[in-house]
């Protein structure tokens, strides 16, 4: 009995509640449920989003609303994919400059963009086979072959030479020294063709006795090397920005307008930049355009020296002279990273 008239309560309270907001909860040809307060905290709306949380007034509950919010998510976030790609490529130092005085809501953020391109180049790079060792390994194997045969041809060349001279009692000194050249070439791509060039040759031995693990650890197995520093290549990609912002810091050190954050944002949109320009890299060399690839070299110094001069408000000179020395540092900078991916990825 008490159950029944607990019903009948919940039944009543939903008539009223349908009779005060006959469209509360209903979802209208818009695909769209209609709310006076935030269905996210309850707070009363008072717009098109919660002024608590932020949350949108009026959700969806529709395919159409289903496949927006699934394109915004691949795109990130209504729309800033497409304004913040188009300036990274054009005008990179207006739109760092933008972001870092407050401007947030218009651009992908610099950490959001520098993940997102991170997992874009190496899924290109493996798509197109460019971090695949199975196929260098071959053509490697196949020009050590190649050289082989060579100097095995130039050897019986230069033997025909020598008996020619014994004959007629020529000096062999300059003949012989030729042949010893050729066969130690041939030894040396024979050792690099078994995989133990460095054992044979004495490069183990040559190095210092921290890195001699590695190297042997390299020898044994060198595809399961290969596929750990490019796992630690992709998860510690992070250490590019540490790792810029101290030459940043050495670009600009007497002018305190500009701080470690302000570094950090054209740092991470620059990394960005030149992860894309990998990923164009990588597909143009995947359609057999490797010649337009190359060009894709040249873009880096024009790209820096337009964000430098932009986001710093730099003169032309100025932004040249720092430009150069940028160049320089990001050698550096990938040479640290790249040392440190190899150490983690072989130990």
């Amino acid at each position: 009995m008490g159950n029944l008239e607990a019903l009948g309560d919940a039944i009543t309270g939903g008539f009223i509640g349908r009779a005060l907001e006959p469209t509360a909860g209903e979802i209208s040809d818009d695909g769209h449920t209609h709310e006076k307060s935030c269905l996210n905290c309850g707070a009363p709306l008072r717009g098109p989003f919660c002024a608590e949380c932020g949350q949108r007034a009026h959700v969806h509950r529709s395919v159409r609303g289903f496949m927006q919010d699934f394109l915004q998510g691949m795109l990130n976030f209504e729309g800033k994919f497409w304004h913040t790609l188009p300036m990274l490529a054009w005008r990179p130092g207006e739109m760092t400059r933008r972001y870092i005085a407050g401007e947030r809501a218009r651009f992908i953020s610099p950490v959001a963009l520098y993940l997102f391109t991170v997992f874009a180049m190496f899924a290109a790079l493996n798509f197109t086979g460019t971090l695949g060792s199975a196929h260098s390994n071959v053509n490697l194997q196949g020009g050590l072959k190649t050289d082989i045969a060579d100097e095995q041809a130039a050897i019986a060349k230069l033997q025909a030479q020598r008996a020619a001279a014994v004959a007629a009692g020529q000096d062999l000194a300059a003949i012989e020294r030729k042949i010893a050249k050729k066969q130690a070439n041939i030894a040396d791509d024979r050792n690099a063709l078994n995989g133990n060039s460095l054992t044979n040759a004495g490069g183990v031995d040559d190095a210092p006795n921290w890195i001699r693990p590695f190297i042997k650890h390299a020898q044994e197995n060198p595809q399961l090397v290969s596929a750990r520093v490019q796992d630690a290549a992709s998860k510690y990609s992070w250490l590019l920005i540490p790792l810029s912002v101290p030459f940043m810091w050495l670009l600009f050190p007497f002018r305190r307008r500009y701080n470690t954050y302000d570094h950090m944002v054209f740092v991470t949109y620059s990394l960005s930049f030149m992860m894309m320009l990998v990923v164009a890299g990588s597909l143009l060399i995947e359609l057999g355009l490797p010649s337009l690839a190359s060009l894709l070299f040249f873009v880096p110094p024009f790209h820096m020296y337009r964000q430098l001069r932009g986001a710093y408000e730099l003169g032309r000179f100025s932004a040249v002279m720092r430009t150069m020395a940028l160049v320089t540092f990001a050698f550096a900078a990938a040479g640290m990273f790249l040392a440190a991916a190899a150490a983690i990825g072989m130990s």
